[in-house]
């Protein structure tokens, strides 16, 4: 089964690196999350910029907007 990970505390919080890792002996995870951390930006939008995913591990990938794109 393939599980979709993501937060607004950034790819690299030690919180989905920890659910990712626990999660990994039985499905797939997968992250995508912002590239830095993004806590009360829930409701922002990249309105002006073209959003950019760029993979640091296998199954793991940071995204230059915000938790809503």
């Amino acid at each position: 089964m393939n599980l979709l990970l993501a937060n607004d505390d950034g790819v690299i919080a030690p919180g989905i690196r920890a659910l990712y890792l626990e999660l990994k002996e039985k499905f797939n995870p997968i992250i995508v999350a912002p590239l830095e951390e993004r806590s009360t930006t829930g409701h922002s939008l990249s309105l002006d910029k073209p959003l950019r995913l760029e993979q640091l591990e296998a199954n793991i990938f940071g995204c230059s907007g915000f938790p809503a794109d």
